[in-house]
């Protein structure tokens, strides 16, 4: 339907709103019943014999997953990216609160606003309090009967999976466009050849070196329970079939086993039921693929804090941990419906491994309560080195796949050198640099007057501001001052002339016998406010640093930069820059910069870092992607932006102070910003390639 119809099945996304919303309606009741009752469930006598080695394995199990999860991103291929200005930049890192995620004052706060982790803390302490409770039945037969409801009401909403799914699919294969769709596929190649690798081997092969069970019998004994699990995606399904195959093969290598360590598997399968399952905390690798997706980086720094979250959060339903995760990373929710659409195919996989780790709780945490588990140091050993040699292969046979099917690309330069005039303005003559400029004729009056009396703007630009001023791939001068100096000539009723300008105007003034005013980003300082007359700043800027990728999270604060030593830093040749850096950073050597293209050629010695500001900084990184920009913490320097007026001419200074103002009111200077700063709209969208449109020609 997507790919029939295009852009003309977005009317979907109603319906894939609602599904999903309706599925994540149930989830966080159910979760909270289903804890309490399963661990109200369990006997304290009981909990305790079972629980120090089954939880022993269960955390193995999760840590092996864990480093799974972050050897993802090594499968992924080399992306090369860069983006416009986000605000994002300015918003300082949020801290992890781990007692307002972990602790729940209230929780029914907690369930009101999705906090997954506070949720299962309070549902586990509940269900260990409740326990020891005498006549515990009637509290429990309530929560049995709740969950049933909500079990009911979910089971309804899973009826509606087929026509969800298609509307999710249906809206995604219409809109995204190809390169969107060659994204998807790495997630979905990488996701199925880790999970095949920890169905086929690493749980089997684990199960294998510490237990007696080999392992051509684990997975010959539990063949028809993983085919069912992956042919039905429910493992609650095939939980029945798990516990007697495991029971089979306990009987058959356990000979010497008590009558109870081989019920055992009776007891820790359930119990450990709503505990997070491997296929579960795979699920983790979608965060990291969602921020590769959308160009949003997580240092590995932060993984720790992933795991942590993450594992808690898997507690309960998936549908709830995932946006939860994706909100808490600043990762753009609406990833969350990709995960939904290619769960179409993943969740086969999934519920795989999820069987998978079923059986190796059983068997391990039974061979643990009978004594039974082997710590053969060969054995594990030999384990480990043929894991290795598989996740290497594993790894090295994804990426060759994706380096002869996906090649990186990268246009963002070529999105930002193609971009046009926002809107549709008259013509006008540029001079461009080394031009013979005719100088203005002489007038009476004010530099006003004399615009009024010849009927023509003459704007300076330089031709170092991006995105403010530069000249496109058409050989057009564009940009948001450009596009303000139409505005403008339109609003004065005259006709527009651009002529180049240089920065030295800042030490000579503005000479009006060339130029009316100059209009190109240009920064207001002290010492330049002596020399030339400015007009009411238009825009603020961010002080920033240009800087390698690599050493993005390095210059994050004034703190770390300050502690770097022998460190370089290129500056704009202007005093009121040179002294503000040398005031934060006493001890780096300062290299003023003359032009801002001048960051990208080589220095010897070289330079660590460029100031620039956030806004036009991130316009340069798009046609040099290698770097990044990173805005310091604490506090934003901000740097106001306003347009030089020839002459000192006070009165055009009140007419642009008065006309900046009405630019502002009337959303103008708003609409350009998004255009040509946070690159909203920065390519003419062209309709999506369909069936309809393109092969049969049936729709324009």
């Amino acid at each position: 339907m997507g790919l029939f119809f295009g852009e003309r099945v977005e009317g979907l996304q109603i319906a894939a709103d609602a599904y999903v919303r309706l599925l994540q309606m149930t989830v966080l009741p159910y979760v909270t019943a289903s804890i309490i009752a399963g661990l109200g469930a369990l006997h304290p006598a009981q909990a305790r014999a079972l629980g120090f080695r089954v939880g022993a394995v269960l955390v193995l199990l999760w840590a092996v997953a864990l480093v799974a999860v972050f050897l993802f991103p090594l499968m992924f291929p080399p992306h090369v990216s860069a983006s416009f200005f986000s605000t994002t930049l300015l918003q300082p890192p949020e801290t992890f609160d781990f007692l307002g995620l972990y602790v729940p004052t209230n929780p029914f706060y907690s369930l009101a606003n999705n906090i997954v982790p506070a949720v299962v803390v309070f549902s586990v302490v509940v269900g260990i309090a409740l326990m020891a409770i005498p006549g515990k039945g009637q509290v429990l037969a309530v929560l049995n009967v709740f969950s049933a409801a909500v079990a009911r009401a979910a089971n309804f909403v899973v009826r509606l999976t087929p026509y969800g799914v298609f509307a999710i699919a249906a809206v995604a294969a219409g809109t995204l466009d190809f390169e969107s769709l060659k994204r998807l596929e790495v997630y979905l190649v990488t996701y199925l050849a880790i999970t095949t690798l920890f169905s086929l081997w690493v749980l089997p092969g684990l199960i294998a070196a510490l237990t007696p069970v080999p392992l051509r019998r684990v997975l010959g004994g539990m063949r028809d329970a993983l085919v069912m699990a992956f042919m039905t995606s429910s493992l609650f399904a095939v939980v029945p079939l798990i516990i007697e195959q495991s029971k089979q093969l306990l009987q058959e290598y356990l000979p010497a086993a008590a009558d109870d360590d081989e019920h055992v598997p009776e007891i820790i399968v359930p119990a450990s039921y709503n505990f997070p399952h491997t296929g579960k905390v795979l699920t983790l690798s979608f965060i990291l693929f969602a921020a590769w997706y959308a160009d949003t980086r997580i240092p590995a720094s932060d993984y720790p804090r992933l795991a942590a979250m993450g594992m808690l959060a898997m507690f309960g339903s998936v549908n709830a941990a995932v946006p939860f995760l994706l909100d808490l990373l600043r990762i753009p929710a609406d990833t969350f419906q990709l995960f939904l659409a290619m769960g179409v195919v993943a969740s086969h996989f999934g519920t795989l491994v999820a069987a998978m780790h079923t059986v190796a709780v059983a068997l391990l945490g039974a061979c643990a309560a009978a004594g039974a588990v082997r710590i053969d140091g060969r054995r594990l050993l030999r384990f480990a080195a043929i894991t290795v040699v598989l996740v290497a292969a594993t790894i090295g046979g994804v990426r060759a796949l994706f380096a002869l099917t996906l090649p990186p690309t990268y246009d963002k330069d070529k999105v930002l050198a193609g971009m046009q005039l926002l809107r549709r303005q008259a013509s006008a003559r540029v001079f461009k640099n080394g031009e013979a400029v005719p100088p203005l004729p002489e007038a009476e009056g004010s530099v006003l007057d004399r615009i009024r009396a010849r009927g023509v703007l003459r704007v300076g630009y330089l031709d170092d501001s991006l995105p403010y001023a530069f000249v496109n791939l058409h050989g057009d001068l564009v940009g948001f001052d450009v596009e303000m100096a139409y505005e403008l000539a339109a609003d004065l009723d005259v006709s527009l002339e651009f002529v180049h300008a240089s920065r030295a105007m800042f030490d000579a003034g503005l000479d009006p016998a060339l130029w009316d005013v100059v209009m190109s980003g240009t920064a207001v300082t002290a010492d330049h406010a002596m020399r030339v007359l400015f007009s009411a700043p238009y825009l603020d800027e961010t002080l920033g640093f240009i800087v390698p990728d690599a050493d993005r999270a390095a210059f994050s604060s004034w703190e770390q930069i300050r502690a770097m030593r022998g460190l370089r830093v290129g500056v704009p040749s202007a005093p009121y820059f040179v002294r503000k850096v040398q005031a934060e950073l006493p001890n780096v050597e300062i290299v003023p910069i003359a032009r801002a293209d001048d960051i990208f050629t080589p220095h010897d010695p070289p330079i660590a870092a460029f100031v620039v500001t956030a806004e036009r900084g991130s316009a340069y990184t798009l046609m040099h992607p290698e770097f990044s920009v990173a805005v310091p913490e604490p506090g934003p320097v901000k740097v106001p932006l306003a347009y030089v007026i020839a002459g000192r001419d006070q009165a055009l200074a009140t007419v642009l102070n008065t006309w900046v103002e009405l630019k502002r009111k009337d959303g103008t200077i708003e609409t350009l910003f998004s255009h040509w700063i946070l690159g909203k709209d920065a390519t003419r969208r062209q309709p999506r390639w369909s069936i309809a449109r393109d092969v049969l020609h049936w729709m324009r």
